[in-house]
């Protein structure tokens, strides 16, 4: 069975608020579905963080290694596209859109093999996993709504990142963080999320360990991009005398970019994002690496169902895996898949065994949100 085509449809008309872009809108296009279609009609399904004019782009410049390849080989063709575009694009967009590829190629060997995903990467080691629901902080009162409107929806562990955190002053970020702990109880999980990944971040080192030493107070179960992505003197010595644990790497592309990380100890928990690192293929090489030197891994997933199932089947195959990251509420997680995932009475996601990432898309949504 060859690879015949590759279909793009970008997402536009339920993108959540991202925190990075003050200008993001509803109808802006971050995220983009991947189909990588068979000579024999069998159809595979990717997502890349990326808007569908960067991956139509870099598509075109993967074609020619793409088509007519084989469609059961995921890890050497997306190999292939790497080695053959290190001079045109070497991480960044291009490495998204391979990632897409290589999620709908993973999608493709599980369908033909008749088996899902995890057993492909090597076995299952669980059947559920603990999603937390993933939120951006705001003031007091609409924080203290979101916050029960996620724990409705089943969570019992949720995420709370960027502005205002941060944003403002010491006091105004305790206040936050008191309101949420207050808002969910002792019994949900919390985790802060700064968002140093944003345009001109304005605190460094001194900022993030007194802030770190002030989310012990409350129980916080990591501290994520307490820094800028680069700073990596900075996290290891973070890392050494925070309280709590510290989580950065989203923003990363390809195996080799994480390493350094891991070999400076500067981090206790590592955020590769499947739709963007390099897919299933990297992602899967990246969590070994984090395995092997007893460092956390933890997949970043602010993208769609396709993701999350991506992460959910990775998980299963991983032996020490704790938690996967769920964005709600949001159309492209809720809408896109015929079977919508949601946690059930103790608050874990099932892994879907199907064959594949286990998941249908809903063409429907699909039609509706395409741009």
């Amino acid at each position: 069975m060859k690879i015949a085509d590759v279909r793009l449809t970008g997402l536009s008309g339920g993108t959540v608020e991202g925190g990075w872009a003050e200008e993001l809108a509803p109808e802006d296009n971050v995220h983009t579905v991947v189909e990588v279609v068979t000579d024999e009609g069998l159809i595979g399904v990717g997502s890349t963080f990326t808007s569908r004019d960067l991956v139509a782009a870099a598509a075109k410049l993967l074609k020619p290694f793409l088509i007519g390849e084989r469609a059961d080989e995921p890890a050497r063709v997306s190999e292939k596209l790497r080695q053959h575009t290190f001079w045109q694009g070497r991480g960044g967009s291009v490495e998204h859109a391979i990632s897409g590829i290589d999620i709908a190629l993973w999608d493709l060997f599980g369908k033909i093999t008749r088996q899902p995903v995890s057993r492909l990467l090597g076995g299952n080691y669980r059947s559920k996993i603990k999603p937390y629901g993933s939120l951006l902080f705001d003031e007091v009162q609409p924080l203290r709504e979101k916050l029960q409107a996620a724990i409705d929806r089943g969570f019992r562990a949720i995420k709370l990142g960027w502005k205002p955190f941060g944003r403002c002053d010491a006091k105004k970020d305790e206040l936050l963080v008191r309101t949420a702990r207050e808002a969910v109880g002792p019994n949900v999980e919390l985790m802060v999320d700064a968002g140093g990944s944003d345009a001109f971040w304005l605190h460094g080192y001194k900022w993030a360990l007194r802030t770190a030493q002030m989310l012990a107070n409350y129980e916080v179960v990591w501290f994520e991009e307490a820094l800028p992505p680069d700073d990596l003197a900075g996290f290891a010595e973070l890392r050494r005398h925070s309280p709590v644990p510290i989580a950065t790497g989203e923003v990363l592309t390809r195996r080799q970019s994480f390493w350094p990380l891991i070999q400076s100890h500067a981090a206790d928990i590592i955020q590769p994002d499947c739709t963007k690192c390099g897919g299933l293929t990297e992602a899967w090489r990246i969590a070994w690496m984090a395995y092997e030197h007893n460092v956390q891994w933890v997949p970043h997933g602010w993208n769609t169902a396709i993701g999350l199932a991506a992460d959910l089947q990775l998980s299963s195959a991983m032996p020490v895996a704790k938690y996967v990251e769920f964005l709600t509420p949001s159309p492209y997680v809720d809408e896109l898949i015929t079977v919508p995932f949601r946690p059930d009475a103790d608050g874990f996601l099932t892994i879907p065994d199907a064959p594949g990432l286990g998941i249908e898309l809903n063409r429907d949504a699909l039609k509706r949100f395409g741009a």
